[in-house]
């Protein structure tokens, strides 16, 4: 198994969507990329610890490349807006791939020279190394199953049938 750490805007929906992709066998929302141990939702949001939203997918790569997962997060939401998605704004919300190895780094700057070609404006995703995750509180836990679909993303299932 491996893992892949993506911020897309709110984790809620992002959380789902890879929670529906075959091959995918875990996705769990939490903190990456700041500078504070074992933030709260209500630091990350202050925007002075620097943490993303984030979503830590653990996958088995037999089933489903990390190529494919990074594709799927580019296609998933709007990687030219700047610390937002949708109504949220904020730097917790950038667009970010944390990479866990030199392989995933390769393959995810392949994929953001895709994703840059077929957008006219400006692709601000930005790769680093992978940091520290920091498991989200319980309540952000499947936020979009409990909450009846509550989301700003597109789900899996809706991408797939486009």
């Amino acid at each position: 198994m491996e893992k892949a750490t993506f911020g897309a805007g709110c984790f809620w929906g992002v959380e789902h969507f890879f929670a529906e992709v075959p091959g995918v066998l875990d996705a769990v929302s939490g903190y990456a990329g700041g500078r504070t141990e074992r933030p709260t939702y209500r630091q990350v949001c202050s925007g002075e610890t620097n943490h993303a939203e984030v979503v830590e997918v653990t996958f088995d790569p037999a089933k489903v490349s990390y190529a494919k997962l990074v594709e799927l997060f580019f296609k998933m939401h709007d990687p030219t807006q700047m610390n937002r998605q949708g109504p949220d704004v904020g730097t917790q919300y950038r667009s970010v791939i944390f990479t866990h190895s030199l392989e995933q780094e390769r393959v995810a700057r392949e994929e953001l020279e895709k994703a840059k070609a077929r957008h006219a404006r400006p692709v601000v995703t930005v790769i680093e190394p992978a940091q520290t995750f920091w498991r989200a509180e319980d309540y952000h836990q499947d936020y979009f199953v409990k909450n009846h679909g509550h989301s700003c993303h597109v789900t899996y299932k809706e991408l797939e049938n486009r």
